[in-house]
């Protein structure tokens, strides 16, 4: 099976990769406001996640970012699905303009928050993810993994996610078709 990816193209991608990863470590220079900045962020774990909550908590109200904490607070076991809920119905509503959730590996809660009627949740690991996610997929909800990354990598995914802005043109097609197929069934 040949490769449907040409060597130019793939140059290109990690050319953009390390462009923006560099764009990342480097603060910005621009005097204009980041009207992220003005967004609210909810955000929810199992117990599996309390501790990285608490340091994503912290990192976003530092960046101005108003959190509604949606739980859990202790280490005590509760369902990812709960609180999978929890932050997708307040996206869904309009309360939160995105939502993050943390459980052991991000995938129980993705499921549960893609139930969720006008939620376009995304599994990130990486920065290239985060950034597919939102540019391409026009992602409301965030799920990580706290079993599977560590502080620094879900630091840098939460930032490239919310400063990353929907790519529009063809991608605005495909979400459209991804919501149709959520009206539809």
């Amino acid at each position: 099976m040949k490769n449907s990816v040409s060597d130019t193209e793939i140059h290109e991608i990690v050319q953009r990769v390390v462009q923006k990863t560099m764009e990342y470590s480097t603060p910005s220079q621009s005097s204009q406001p980041n009207p992220l900045l003005q967004q609210t962020v909810a955000l929810g774990t199992d117990h599996g996640g309390v501790d990285l909550k608490e340091i994503l908590k912290k990192h976003l109200t530092e960046k101005g970012f108003t959190v509604i904490d949606c739980g859990t607070n202790t280490k005590d076991s509760v369902d990812y699905p709960d609180i999978a809920l929890s932050v997708a119905k307040l996206v869904a509503n309009g309360k939160a303009s995105r939502g993050i959730i943390i459980d052991g590996a991000g995938i129980g809660s993705c499921m549960a928050a893609n139930k969720v009627r006008g939620v376009r949740a995304a599994l990130c690991y990486d920065y290239a993810t985060a950034v597919n996610s939102r540019e391409h997929n026009n992602a409301n909800v965030l799920t990580l993994g706290a079993g599977l990354i560590g502080t620094n990598l879900a630091k840098l995914i939460v930032d490239t996610w919310l400063n990353t802005a929907f790519g529009g043109g063809r991608h605005a097609r495909r979400v459209d078709k991804i919501m149709a197929i959520e009206k539809n069934s």
